[in-house]
């Protein structure tokens, strides 16, 4: 099993069928996955197959708070709050965001991160730090 970095197929279809909403319209989650998970740019849905548990983690994640969509030049691009899981005991290997609001396309996956290794957090804060907004750092981009 392998985690892979990567912009779900299934996200730049849907994107391009207008079901995809970063401003303000729709809700977006990161989960976080063990080892175990085998994800990358053929993902469609959050599942729960190897997601991390533990003190601290629900199933399904965080909700990625202050979406922030922007444009430099020719490149758009989307920044979310550093996701955090407070007083935590769990280790993850990879994350994935997807769309959760209940609206279609429901659990869409949208990308999959590897963190190239397992982290672990043992009774402390298990952080998600976004890369720095801009148009060749953000995570999610179009140029």
């Amino acid at each position: 099993m392998a985690i892979t970095s990567a912009i779900c197929s299934t996200f730049k279809q849907e994107l391009l069928k207008g079901n995809h909403d970063f401003d303000g319209g729709a809700t977006y989650k990161i989960a976080l996955y063990t080892s175990g998970a085998s994800m990358g740019a053929s993902t469609t849905a959050y599942s729960t197959s190897s997601e991390a548990s533990g003190t601290g983690y629900t199933a399904a994640g965080e909700t990625l708070t202050s979406p922030a969509v922007a444009l430099s030049s020719t490149t758009a691009y989307i920044d979310f709050a550093n996701a955090t899981w407070s007083t935590s005991s769990f280790t993850a290997n990879g994350a994935l965001i997807y769309r959760s609001d209940g609206s279609a396309p429901t659990n869409d996956a949208v990308c999959v991160i590897a963190f190239g290794g397992d982290y672990t957090s043992t009774n402390g804060t298990f952080t998600i730090q976004f890369p720095a907004a801009a148009a060749s750092t953000a995570l999610l981009r179009l140029a």
